[in-house]
């Protein structure tokens, strides 16, 4: 029986490359945040989940007429969005420090909690393999 690395690692995969790509964009608006008219940007990740779910072929399904449809995400494919400032200042740039550090470190967190899972997948069919 072969073994599918798709339906064996499930969404962990696809959502640690998303926390990656996350971390990049928020990086990018810490090291801006004196540059004058920069913009922040943040990634949508309920979008590149649903994406990534889709491709996966791991839809979420509504068991009941009345449960919450899935598909209400901002940008489509992961795109950048901007981000709308509480206080913007005076030359134009919209990255407030202390919010994006704080993005940043949540995001960190996730990202380790996605990576244990996705850890725990490996040593699992690790040890599938090794028949323990």
């Amino acid at each position: 029986m072969a073994i599918n690395f798709d339906s064996a690692l499930g969404i962990h995969e696809h959502a640690v490359n998303a926390r990656v790509r996350r971390a990049e964009v928020l990086a990018n608006n810490l090291a801006n945040a004196d540059t004058p008219g920069y913009k922040a940007r943040d990634i949508d990740f309920r979008s590149m989940l649903e994406q990534a779910e889709a491709a996966s072929g791991f839809e979420m399904a509504r068991s009941h007429a009345n449960h919450m449809s899935v598909g209400d995400g901002g940008g489509a494919d992961g795109e950048l969005l901007y981000r709308v400032p509480q206080q913007p200042s005076v030359d134009g740039n919209t990255v407030d420090t202390q919010q994006e550090q704080s993005r940043f470190m949540r995001n960190a967190m996730d990202f380790q909690a996605s990576f244990q899972f996705l850890n725990s997948k490996f040593t699992g069919l690790s040890k599938a393999i090794k028949g323990e």
